[in-house]
């Protein structure tokens, strides 16, 4: 098929962002790319000058139920005669190798084309992906949300037809452009995302977990039955088979766990003295210890216990909060009263001790406005603090003719008035402005707004970013647990190595090296997960108070509009970093803005979440 080139723009002279890129759009069965198969591909190639090198788009047969027709529009009847991914997977492969993956979303595309790659028994040659969308969160530009038709409208860039895998690439090349030279005017680094090298054996998932159906009753008595929902762990060597137990056990109703906590029922070993892990954690919490004739006598006769429930409205109506109040809802324009000053205002500090950045941050948000960690496109106002004038932004700062205050501003600010939509200074908006976003102090908390009747709800995504550094690495994770304040099991924790828990509820993305988000999806959760708490985490000797602000945002899509937004600040030595949590209040899911540090690792905290950690 012969290119249709996009809404050309000379690159040539943004050197910083002088890579060969690889442009991808897919259009799938489902969204699970694990189960589900790609269904149409589309790669526009592009060189460091930013002009179009190649094109290539094909229907593909999944060999399966095309799943959404509704929303592709690919039936079986068109996909039969198309090729399977297997027979176009090495062409494919050139168009990608020694080239920058983009999409829009890129971790799905790459998931799916990682899996698709891997069943066709390939490599898949993609060592970088770069995120539209993650890119355009950076920029901030005013808008309702950052999807692909959006963006397009903004950035003047023609579409044709949606979820047309090759007209959505062709309208991400102009977006993508576009956005270059917005993130140029701003200095962003780019979000560029390595890549390992995925194999089929180390990419296939393990087989989903069923998390037990009933809570857990506590303790083994002494004499006593063994009861639904009773958390039991192994060690040691056993006459039966390992997975024969366990599956019994299962069966049974039982909750079998991989570690010992305080919160385990009993302990199965035929070696009470053997100093395992297990049992030395046995000892120190009291966990019952009971050998295997005596637990298999037991399994024998389980007594029923109490199914985990759902909150009903009725039954558990949320109570008033009063250490915590939930903040007001946010005006579609926010404006400036005697009290909140800086309502609408959002402020970017410099420099500055960690402790005056800190108070000032603080102050801002007191005042009513937000606190920004990266110079972008919603950033109305910059605060100087001592040292700030040597911080590598100021040029840029300048040249977008933000208003410079030092830190006696914030004792009586005066409001500014709003900046143009965009780095470029375009002072039309092309599309209306969104809500301002609800401003959580640390501890603030808010309702999660259920989706409309008749409308599948979309995974909430937790967001946090921070400033660019190159002292260490930051690894946001989850734990999804249950009453107990503790993980089913072990992987309930969701984190770099486990990205996604058994469940697929709960999944880890990562947009680059300043941005990780985790997707919750809150209508699939299981009754016994309660809550879901999002941390991060920093190696080495490195601390937050190093590393700075780090902004937390929750949103009900990927590209939609954040609902709430908080900046939290550590104090100088903490290493672990509880952000956020999403949690059942009644019948309510709700989100809270934690801010805790911890001075220890991330395998302590882990543990006490009831997570097994080798030492």
């Amino acid at each position: 098929m012969a290119a249709v080139p996009s809404p050309a723009l000379d690159l040539s002279d943004l050197r910083d962002y002088a890579f060969d890129w690889a442009l991808v759009d897919v259009e799938t069965s489902g969204l699970v790319a694990r189960r589900d198969r790609v269904l149409s591909i589309a790669v526009v190639t592009i060189g460091r000058d930013g002009a179009q090198t190649g094109e290539f788009s094909t229907l593909l047969n999944p060999g399966c139920d095309p799943g959404p027709v509704h929303v592709h529009g690919l039936t079986a009847e068109r996909l039969r005669g198309a090729p399977t991914f297997e027979q176009v997977a090495g062409e494919i492969g050139a168009l990608l190798r020694d080239r920058v993956l983009v999409a829009h979303n890129a971790q799905f595309d790459y998931d799916f084309l990682a899996h698709e790659f891997a069943r066709a028994r390939a490599y898949l040659p993609v060592s970088q992906r770069l995120c539209t969308l993650a890119l355009n969160r950076q920029v901030d530009l005013p808008l309702q949300d950052m999807k692909l038709g959006t963006l397009a409208a903004h950035y003047g860039v023609p579409q044709t037809q949606a979820h047309d895998a090759l007209d959505d690439t062709r309208v991400l090349a102009g977006i993508f452009r576009a956005t270059l030279r917005e993130a140029a005017l701003l200095d962003l680094p780019l979000p560029l995302v390595a890549c390992p090298p995925r194999q089929d054996s180390q990419f296939a998932p393990k087989p989903p977990k069923t998390p037990c159906a009933y809570r857990n009753p506590g303790r083994l008595q002494p004499g006593g039955p063994l009861l639904q929902g009773m958390k039991i762990a192994i060690t040691g060597e056993t006459a039966a088979s390992r997975a024969e137990l366990v599956a019994r056990s299962v069966a049974a109703g039982l909750n079998m766990a991989s570690s010992v906590s305080r919160h385990t029922s009993a302990l199965v070993t035929n070696d009470s003295a053997s100093g395992s892990a297990k049992a030395r954690r046995a000892v120190a919490e009291g966990v019952p210890v009971i050998d295997e004739p005596a637990f298999l006598q037991l399994l024998g006769d389980v007594q029923t216990g109490a199914l985990h429930q759902a909150p009903s409205p009725e039954a558990t109506a949320p109570k008033p909060q009063t250490a915590v109040p939930a903040p007001r809802p946010p005006e579609p324009n926010a404006t400036a009263s005697a009290d909140k000053p800086l309502a609408g205002q959002r402020v970017l500090v410099l420099g500055g001790t960690h402790a005056d950045a800190v108070a000032a941050r603080t102050r801002v948000v007191d005042l009513g406005g937000s606190a920004a960690v990266n110079l972008s496109c919603s950033v109305t106002d910059v605060v100087v603090l001592a040292g700030g004038e040597y911080d590598r932004r100021r040029r840029r700062i300048a040249d977008l003719g933000l208003p410079l205050h030092d830190e006696h501003w914030l004792s009586a600010p005066t409001a500014t008035a709003s900046r143009t939509d965009g780095a470029t200074g375009n002072n039309e908006p092309t599309t209306a402005r969104p809500p301002a976003p609800h401003v959580l102090p640390r501890g603030g908390v808010i309702d999660l707004p259920s989706p409309p009747s008749g409308t599948p709800a979309s995974p909430w995504h937790v967001t946090a970013s921070w400033a660019p550094q190159g002292l260490s690495e930051i690894d946001v994770v989850a734990f999804a647990l249950d009453e107990d304040e503790q993980v089913t099991f072990d992987e309930d924790f969701v984190f770099y190595g486990t990205p996604e828990n058994p469940t697929g509820t709960v999944r880890l993305l990562t947009d680059g090296p300043a941005e990780q988000a985790i997707a919750i999806d809150l209508a699939s959760l299981p009754p016994a997960s309660r809550k879901v708490v999002i941390a991060a985490a920093i190696d080495g000797d490195v601390t937050f108070g190093d590393v700075g602000a780090v902004q937390v945002t929750a949103a009900p899509d990927e590209s939609a509009a954040a609902l709430a937004q908080a900046t939290m600040d550590a104090a100088t030595s903490e290493r672990t970093l509880l952000l956020a949590e999403i949690y059942r209040r009644g019948s309510v899911w709700r989100f809270r803005a934690v801010g805790q540090g911890y001075d220890h690792g991330l395998a302590d905290l882990a543990r006490g979440y009831g997570v097994d950690i080798t030492d």
